[in-house]
């Protein structure tokens, strides 16, 4: 087609009604679906780019400036991710976020499971695709022998490892208190009762925030705090070829970064309602007043509450 029939109306007019009548045929009616739907593409584009970060510095050698990458590559995933999905399901990509939405009562129980779900199957198959564009870089890396241990280990490209001093009970705590903050500052961004943040700027913040605590807290064992990003491509880790290790490696590790994440959100949600929230005036006349519906965030493209 020549630049003068891009221009010609008619030609315009055939291609919008072409688009809305797709758009019309492929659009989910369920308001459910289209949640889960978008947390499960939300979070597999968080670890084609988190995890693509981590592939790049691994496999092309970069261990000088490997922890900035991939903290600033993690953190930049987190933030397109939420701008994709934010206006849908609230781009949660987290099941960690999700649950103290559930505890807060900004997310019902009952859309609990399908979020959880999605984003574990998220993660699975961004890893999948991951796997497949960097297929040739890591047998050639590797030599075929994929391992969780050893100078050629590429297990860690996929999901966290703790360090050879790290014990299970620091690894837990490590866990608990970075998802706690991780969770005080999501609350603060989106509380419009607080300084809140402006419309439209949320995810960048929620991104700058991935990126202090993965430089400050990610020495241990990578910061995790998601217990989908870890667990979805450590499953599919074991299956891809790197076999149990990835489950028994650093003392049956893998429990950690799934059941941490999940203390630390109920944790950190819990100290920012007793030390911030409870004490905004708003929220003090709207209890008052027995208001048990309120919709204390009003950026409904996070709670997402309808």
């Amino acid at each position: 087609m020549s630049e003068a029939g891009r221009k010609n109306p008619n030609y315009n007019s055939v291609t919008m009604k072409v688009y809305r009548k797709f758009k019309h045929k492929v659009a989910l009616k369920n308001s459910l679906a289209k949640e889960t739907l978008s947390e499960f593409f939300a979070t597999c584009l968080l670890i084609i780019l988190g995890c693509g970060c981590v592939a790049t510095s691994v496999l092309s050698n970069r261990s000088s400036d490997a922890y900035l990458t991939n903290n600033l590559g993690f953190a930049m995933a987190v933030t397109i991710a939420v701008y994709v999905a934010g206006g849908v399901s609230g781009g949660h990509i987290n099941p960690a976020v999700s649950f103290a939405m559930c505890l807060t009562g900004r997310l019902k129980w009952a859309k609990f499971p399908f979020y959880v779900s999605a984003q574990f199957l998220g993660a699975m198959a961004g890893s999948a695709a991951i796997f497949g564009i960097y297929y040739d870089a890591l047998y050639n890396y590797t030599g075929g022998i994929l391992t969780v241990d050893g100078p050629n280990a590429t297990a860690y490209i996929f999901a966290t490892y703790p360090q050879p001093y790290l014990s299970i009970l620091g690894g837990f705590a490590d866990q608990v208190m970075s998802t706690a903050l991780l969770l005080i500052g999501v609350f603060a961004i989106f509380d419009n009762k607080n300084l809140g943040t402006p419309k439209g700027l949320e995810p960048i913040a929620v991104g700058l925030l991935i990126l202090l605590l993965g430089l400050s807290l990610g020495m241990n064992s990578g910061c995790a705090m998601n217990p989908a990003r870890d667990l979805g491509p450590r499953i599919f880790t074991a299956m891809a070829g790197w076999g149990m290790d990835v489950f028994t490696y650093g003392n049956n590790w893998w429990w950690v970064p799934v059941v941490g994440p999940m203390v630390g959100a109920a944790i950190g949600a819990f100290i920012y309602v007793l030390c911030i929230e409870a004490h905004c005036s708003d929220y003090i006349i709207e209890d008052a007043h027995n208001s048990l519906e309120v919709d204390h965030y009003e950026k409904q493209e996070f709670t997402n509450m309808a």
